[in-house]
């Protein structure tokens, strides 16, 4: 009798190791996807970060280009003895 109650006990209880592993590797699929899933959200805020980033940049950087120019447009004209569309003109 008591060996047949310790082979219920045994299986009880390896019924409840099996049950809970399964649970555990469904949890930790679960933290899998989420953690992927964020990772994905992460990765898209840094590329519309960088976008803007540039396009910042790329102002920042024609705007430069008008301002150096409208410089040798001015210093042209104060060497030659010119009026500044005159140089523009040059």
């Amino acid at each position: 009798m008591r060996k047949i109650v310790l082979v219920a006990a045994i299986a009880a209880g390896a019924l409840s190791l099996a049950a809970c592993s399964e649970g555990t590797e469904d949890a930790a699929g679960d933290a899998a996807d989420s953690a992927m899933a964020d990772a994905e959200a992460n990765m898209e805020a840094a590329g519309e970060a960088i976008d803007d980033a540039a396009a910042e940049a790329g102002a920042a950087v024609d705007a430069a280009g008008e301002a150096t120019d409208e410089a040798a447009t001015d210093i042209e004209a104060d060497v030659q003895d010119e009026s500044t569309s005159e140089a523009a003109v040059d």
